[in-house]
């Protein structure tokens, strides 16, 4: 406890900017902060605040440390806050939005067993390809399957997503089975197309990422016509696992290329703010993330 209080003294004497504002706050003597902020830096033995009579400066130790200090203290108000929210029950409507595929497969079907489990709570879920605006849409959680750039908004980690290179037994057995990237100039590839363009796929080779440009006969802007193009034997397909694994663990698809599988961009849940959350923000995301992490989930689950 002694050691938490230092901690927390010096965290609070930073923000007051004095050692007086912050013992006015506690509601007891200056002289007590100071005792506090000795101890502790005669248990770390550095020197974290330059103190005179009449400012407080931050040594480089200091500053260093009070970011540590501030995170755990944060983090530590959020463990409390989620206890404390346990004991009351979800409530509220809850706005989600998610990609139409992902979203179809994975996200619509588990909503009826949430609602079940938290019947204060309703729910509305927009499935789209568009990369939503969550604050200006008011969207409470959106489900992101990529690599997040945007600082301003916080996520959290449900699952891993693995890219496959997939094709059937038929169109392997009258094509060959690639060994190489390069091979697949000798295939017919079942590409994304975005706006005009078509999208390459990111191979590993020589411990590096190489987008490859392909080409095929057919090139399509939905993700599902690639897949049932791939089921029918018309070419390869460069797909997630979370939509093939069901095909894959019955032979109906067969991956190739997986020595050469780039880094896979994973499933996220991402919302505007962490601090305050609402119970049913954090209901959900917990639920999915639960979900997502049982035994066979993925295979079970993919169409």
């Amino acid at each position: 406890m002694g050691q938490f209080r230092q901690i927390s003294t010096f965290v609070e004497v930073v923000a007051k900017g004095s050692l007086s504002a912050a013992a006015r706050a506690e509601g007891i003597a200056p002289a007590m902060i100071g005792r506090r902020l000795d101890a502790l830096e005669q248990r770390l033995g550095v020197k974290l605040l330059q103190r005179t009579t009449r400012k407080l400066a931050l040594t480089n130790e200091g500053a260093a440390f009070l970011e540590d200090c501030q995170r755990i203290l944060g983090e530590l108000e959020e463990a409390e806050a989620a206890v404390a929210e346990r004991s009351v029950k979800a409530s509220g409507h809850l706005l989600i939005s998610a990609p139409a595929g992902f979203g179809r497969q994975h996200v619509a079907p588990l909503i009826p067993s949430f609602v079940a489990e938290h019947r204060d709570v309703t729910v509305s879920l927009n499935l789209n390809d568009r990369l939503v605006d969550l604050i200006g849409e008011g969207i409470d959680v959106a489900i992101r399957i990529a690599s997040l750039s945007d600082s301003s908004l916080v996520s959290t980690k449900l699952a891993d997503n693995q890219r496959v290179l997939v094709g059937s037994p038929a169109y392997l057995k009258r094509a060959g089975t690639p060994r190489i990237p390069a091979d697949l100039a000798k295939h017919n590839c079942l590409a994304i197309s975005s706006e005009g363009s078509q999208r390459g796929w990111t191979f590993r080779e020589n411990g590096k990422n190489v987008i490859l440009k392909v080409a095929g006969n057919m090139v399509c802007n939905d993700g599902e016509v690639l897949h049932d193009w791939a089921l029918a034997g018309k070419g390869l397909a460069w797909r997630s696992m979370w939509e093939v694994g069901a095909e894959i663990a019955s032979g109906q698809l067969v991956t190739v290329l997986d020595q050469f599988a780039a880094p896979g961009n994973d499933i996220y849940a991402v919302f505007a703010q962490r601090r305050h959350l609402p119970l049913r923000i954090r209901a959900f995301v917990d639920f999915l993330r639960h979900s997502y992490s049982q035994p066979d989930y993925w295979r079970e689950r993919a169409i």
